[in-house]
């Protein structure tokens, strides 16, 4: 990784529309088109109940990605992506086509009134966390520690994680 690049990780979730794989799938094409960005590897799909929320169950997953946007500039193209794709946001935690969350940027910790770092319920979802220690088993966050400590307090979150891998290439 250059000097000028940041490594991020970013949560990729859907569970409103026909075919929730070919969202996520779609979703890791336009992120590995943003400008100076590349898609380092993406997880398994996990598959779980809404948290919060209420709907059909929604297809998880977790990318790594290279950057060279600053995370206020990731949003906003992630938050573009998911308006390109029909996302709406009738009510708090309402069921979407797709949610795209910036999990972590480098070793980053910041809070602003647009994006917290690390994202702030990270450790609290199955759904976030087991994706995320796939692609890194170890990873440690400002402000968390070491997130596999977090695992045995989401026993009860109920994942299946599917056998299809995403394409995005």
């Amino acid at each position: 990784m250059s000097e000028s690049m940041a490594q991020a990780y970013i949560g990729l979730g859907a569970n409103l529309g026909a075919d929730l794989q070919l969202a996520l799938e779609r979703a890791l094409r336009a992120i590995a088109e943003l400008p100076g960005t590349q898609v380092l590897a993406v997880s398994s799909g996990y598959r779980s109940a809404p948290v919060e929320s209420s709907g059909p169950d929604y297809l998880n997953a977790v990318a790594s990605v290279e950057t060279k946007l600053t995370p206020q500039a990731l949003l906003e193209a992630l938050l573009a992506i998911e308006s390109s794709q029909g996302r709406e946001r009738p009510y708090r935690n309402a069921p979407r086509t797709l949610d795209l969350d910036l999990l972590s940027y480098a070793d980053l910790k910041l809070e602003t009134p647009a994006l917290i770092l690390p994202h702030p319920r990270l450790q609290q979802r199955a759904f976030v966390l087991r994706p995320l220690l796939e692609l890194e088993p170890d990873l440690a966050l400002p402000g968390l520690g070491r997130l596999s400590d977090y695992l045995p307090l989401l026993r009860e979150q109920v994942l299946e994680r599917l056998d299809a891998p995403l394409a995005w290439r």
